[in-house]
């Protein structure tokens, strides 16, 4: 039962949304200043060819999103290169109000203590792991519930949690 709940927090926070990683000062300073196009790797340059003619118009901030970018999709392998263009199909293909709803579940993750986003984390692993008949059954149960079922099975999943955190003597 406990997995239940847990895995619920997670499903409405993390469904479809990949967790990223903070962003480093390093990242934050590129941010602010941008990307020359001769400081990508040839690499890089190359995936983001369309991009050449008018990279210096883009925001700095634009270009340091796609040069992270780039880097991370050159260090996947060919499996997660496919995955990921599986994913981005998908995202494309969801209607607008979907996305929005994705959006705003991933903002208020991000705005979450490291540890609560760690919990969340474990607890979307640990509902991936579970046969896909029990995942469904979790699904609709949490559909068919009202809100204030909804909260009262959140806050349960907290105690239980806080209670496993507490030293035992």
């Amino acid at each position: 039962m406990t997995i239940v709940r847990s895995v619920l927090l997670a499903l409405l926070l993390t469904a479809a949304v990949p967790a990223f990683a903070q962003q480093s000062a390093a990242n934050s300073a590129e941010t602010t200043a941008g990307r020359d196009w001769s400081s990508l790797s040839p690499e890089q340059q190359r995936l983001l060819e369309k991009y050449r003619a008018n990279w210096s118009t883009l925001t700095p901030q634009r270009q340091s999103t796609l040069a992270r970018g780039s880097e991370r999709w050159l260090k996947m392998s060919p499996d997660q290169r496919t995955n990921a263009q599986q994913r981005f199909q998908r995202w494309r293909a969801l209607p607008p109000e979907q996305k929005s709803q994705l959006r705003d579940r991933w903002d208020r993750f991000r705005s979450l203590p490291p540890d609560q986003q760690q919990n969340v984390r474990d607890n979307f692993r640990k509902f991936r792991t579970l046969p896909p008949q029990q995942r469904q059954q979790l699904r609709e149960r949490w559909r068919n519930a009202t809100p204030t079922e909804r909260q009262r099975m959140l806050e349960r999943s907290r105690e239980i949690r806080k209670q496993r955190q507490r030293p035992r003597p």
